[in-house]
């Protein structure tokens, strides 16, 4: 019976010895495996230091067409205070414009990708009618109601020059792609002259996935949202009409006294008065009716709308009254037709003070 102990022990040894030879060969595999992954991302980081890493671009990501291209926001520059900023900047000044129509806008990826709400803000601010089908789930039916909506815009922000159509799209806008909706919301801001003063200098890194060969090949792209001294109330230099809104206000009633008085002196001539100077120019009608009457001749009906229907329209005119007044040898208005359509006091004052000067003493 001694032996008996001994015996049973001996083969629980052998085994205990065997799994720990099993047990070392596996973890020596295992590290060096993490070996060779460290060793291979310390290559690759040596190698490529500045590629990005492809992020989540979705499922639909890898069904991209050879050549075609996805961009997408780096997370650091979502988070950018200045990109913050701007999106605050622009939900506020949304939801002021659709305020009477009880909207509230609180995330702009996610409220304007459809284009509902792009719809209600270019019918409000322009002052026009967008006709559309009615509210659909699918879609194909969301893109086909957004081309038209993004058409209308377009076509409104032809007139402003530095902008182009190209840095957004139906796709891009109903991807929910931020960069492309930002770029859309700062034109429409400026184009209308929004309240607001845009921080400068916001740009974003973008990273552009590119399908070559099956393969995606991402790149990393700083893409400029806002530059320098491009944001509202930025185009001229200060002149006589800034300093009397800022410093003698008082005097201010003056000023449009006189103007009122001059442009009546020649509107009467046709049988037509105005009262406010803000609101009975911004359609342009009264400026090319008193160029015509400044300079003695008629203006022919086809050449501007006598009665304007919609923003378009009244940029027109407006426009056309500018033509006439550089042919009259008045310098360049330092406004914007647009500025006048949207019933900028300041815009309209310098308008007419251009003509007042050159015009207030020839026999008035």
């Amino acid at each position: 019976m001694a032996t008996s102990p001994t015996s049973t022990l001996t083969p629980k040894k052998k085994d205990e010895s065997f799994l720990d030879k099993l047990g070392g060969t596996l973890a020596r595999k295992k590290k060096a495996k993490e070996v060779s992954e460290l060793q291979e991302e310390g290559k690759h980081a040596i190698e490529a230091p500045t590629s990005p890493t492809v992020p989540d671009i979705g499922p639909e990501g890898y069904t991209l067409d050879e050549n075609e291209e996805r961009s997408m926001i780096e997370p650091q520059s979502r988070d950018d205070p200045k990109v913050r900023d701007l999106i605050k900047m622009l939900l506020d000044w949304i939801n002021d414009v659709l305020a009477d129509d009880r909207i509230i806008v609180k995330d702009i990826e996610e409220d304007l990708f459809d284009g509902q709400i792009l719809q209600k803000l270019i019918e409000k601010l322009a002052g026009l009618r967008v006709e559309v089908p009615e509210v659909t789930q699918s879609e194909q039916g969301q893109k086909q109601k957004l081309q038209i909506i993004l058409t209308v815009i377009n076509r409104i922000l032809q007139q402003s020059p530095p902008w182009t159509q190209s840095k957004w799209s139906v796709d891009s806008v109903h991807s929910k792609n931020l960069v492309a909706i930002l770029h859309l919301l700062v034109a429409l801001a400026r184009h209308f002259r929004a309240p607001i003063r845009l921080p400068e200098n916001v740009s974003v890194n973008l990273v552009v996935v590119t399908k070559r060969d099956g393969m995606l090949q991402p790149r990393r792209v700083a893409e400029d949202i806002t530059t320098v001294n491009e944001d509202i109330g930025a185009r001229f230099e200060r002149d006589a009409f800034d300093t009397l809104f800022d410093h003698a206000p008082d005097k201010l009633n003056l000023v449009k006294k006189t103007l009122v008085t001059f442009v009546n002196k020649q509107l009467m001539k046709i049988n037509l008065e105005v009262a406010d100077i803000e609101s009975q120019f911004h359609d342009g009608v009264h400026l090319v009716l008193l160029m015509g009457l400044l300079e003695g001749y008629f203006v022919p009906l086809y050449d501007f709308h006598l009665t304007p229907e919609d923003f378009d329209q009244k940029v027109h005119n407006v426009n056309f009254a500018f033509e006439l007044m550089q042919d009259a040898g008045l310098a360049k208005p330092k406004a914007r037709p647009e500025d006048v359509v949207n019933q900028d006091l300041k815009s309209t004052l310098r308008v007419l003070y251009n003509i007042f000067t050159k015009y207030k003493g020839q026999g008035l």
